[in-house]
């Protein structure tokens, strides 16, 4: 299951999603995820699911790597629409069992929730997919430029954000190879209730934070050897320039929203 996480983790392409602004993926990333929850019926969450599957295909992103970094979060996603079914009582009454009563209201709001999480984690995860974690850097801190009158250090702040999300298939990685070697000692790892397999990874995170520290210091250690001084003098390789397609790209997300609000207004509020 952790190999599974692919957050964090970098496709390189020459798609058509690769190829955008980094700065104009991340404004319109937060849009989706904005408009998302401003869907409040099948027909206007269906719209941006449609978006959303347009959006990988063109990103050319195999269907297997999105399903993987689906199966992580399975349990929490069940979890979520059963508590859906159980709790809402709304329309018609579908099931009625001792204490358990699932009304047709309670199944929509489930497939509802479910299909809005789905979508938030495929569109999240497709903006690491496509960029680079240089790129997010260097984008995060364009953005937050307006700030730096006020003495922030933005470009601390993005760089602290790019190497978290860089480390994640790294701690992952690691993590594997430590559960792995303390099964060649014999641990027991995978029986027993949810107390006693707890119990049993404490010899598996305690390595994990030493090593996590360890590279830490290694890399701060290096960064200094080399002068690394921060924003102070520093160029870029690549200068980020707004191109033809990222304001094609802006005027469809600006379509979508239309679309949702049109649907909202037609088709009425589900959640």
């Amino acid at each position: 299951m952790v190999k599974d996480i692919t957050i964090g983790q970098y496709f390189p392409g020459q798609s058509v999603i690769h190829r955008m602004d980094p700065r104009m993926k991340l404004v319109l990333t937060l849009f989706f995820i904005i408009f998302i929850f401003v869907c409040h019926n099948f027909w206007s969450l269906g719209l941006m699911v449609l978006a959303l599957g347009v959006t990988v295909a063109l990103s050319r992103i195999s269907i297997r790597t999105i399903l993987r970094g689906i199966k992580p979060v399975v349990i929490i996603i069940l979890f979520t629409a059963i508590l859906n079914v159980l709790y809402i009582r709304s329309g018609d009454l579908l099931f009625d069992w001792r204490f358990i009563h699932i009304y047709s209201g309670g199944v929509y709001t489930a497939i509802f929730m479910v299909i809005r999480i789905l979508a938030l984690i495929v569109a999240s995860s497709l903006l690491t997919y496509t960029t680079s974690p240089t790129l997010i850097t260097d984008a995060i801190e364009r953005l937050l430029s307006p700030l730096k009158f006020m003495r922030s250090g933005v470009h601390t702040i993005a760089m602290m954000m790019t190497i978290a999300l860089r480390f994640i298939p790294t701690l992952i990685e690691e993590f594997d190879k430590i559960t792995s070697a303390q099964k060649a000692r014999g641990a027991d790892l995978e029986t027993g209730n949810i107390l006693e397999r707890t119990r049993a990874l404490i010899p598996v995170f305690i390595p994990l934070f030493i090593t996590s520290f360890r590279r830490a210091y290694e890399l701060a250690y290096a960064m200094e050897c080399r002068c690394y001084h921060g924003y102070e003098g520093r160029t870029r390789m690549r200068q980020m320039k707004l191109e033809a397609r990222d304001y094609v790209a802006l005027l469809l997300v600006v379509a979508v929203l239309a679309g949702i609000i049109l649907l909202n207004h037609f088709f009425g509020r589900l959640v």
